[in-house]
């Protein structure tokens, strides 16, 4: 019999992500920015300049991970965050969750896997963003949530390219509170597939460096 004890490793989880964005766009979106990062929760969040690259550079985990993540950057190793978050005036206080895309769905979730990440369910289904099938997996407190290309996104596309991230979803304590001190930044929040839970999106003019939404607390 296998001895779990031994056999089974503890859980990679995320501890920081870096994005292509300026220290001055996120403070104008109502975050508190210390030197050049923003804490959200358990998880830093590096703003590397606008100038830097695109969307989410890399992140950083904490715990065992191996092997390749089907084109998703190579995660840094760093030690996790100590003491609390600092608040931020817009009211966010966690991560939800961060979105990466793929062409191949059971191909990149079978690297996930083969890794060391921890599968939490699938979901088939139509989304907003137009696809039917969708992963999740666990880095912590922090969902990775990973999207199939919808169908006509594969068939123009190259279904041999890299997943990729995409954004994040962040905690807000009152939603519409958020909403309103983000005014010109943000649109109107919104009922989300999730029952019993809101959405707001940052607008590009945000500069935020990646698509970034604001969810309401888990019911």
């Amino acid at each position: 019999m296998m001895d779990y004890r031994t056999a089974v490793a503890p859980p990679a989880h995320l501890v920081a992500l870096h994005l292509a964005a300026e220290t001055s766009a996120w403070a104008a979106a109502g975050f508190t920015v210390v030197g050049d990062e923003v804490r959200i929760g358990s998880v830093r969040v590096r703003l590397a300049g606008a100038g830097t690259g695109h969307g989410v550079l890399g992140w950083d985990l904490a715990g065992p991970l191996g092997g390749d993540l089907d084109g998703l950057p190579r995660p840094g190793v760093e030690t996790p965050a100590t003491g609390a978050a600092p608040d931020h005036p817009n009211g966010i206080v966690a991560i939800d969750h961060t979105v990466a895309f793929s062409p191949d769905l059971d191909r990149t979730v079978a690297a996930l896997e083969a890794a060391g990440l921890q599968l939490r369910r699938r979901r088939e289904g139509q989304t907003a963003r137009g696809s039917a099938r969708q992963a999740f997996f666990w880095i912590g407190d922090v969902i990775l949530e990973v999207v199939e290309h919808p169908p006509q996104a594969r068939e123009a596309g190259d279904a041999g390219a890299p997943a990729r991230f995409w954004g994040l979803a962040l905690v807000a304590s009152d939603l519409d509170a958020t909403v309103h001190s983000a005014t010109g930044l943000i649109g109107e929040a919104r009922q989300a597939i999730q029952p019993g839970r809101r959405i707001a999106t940052f607008a590009r003019e945000a500069a935020l460096g990646a698509a970034i939404a604001v969810v309401s607390p888990h019911v």
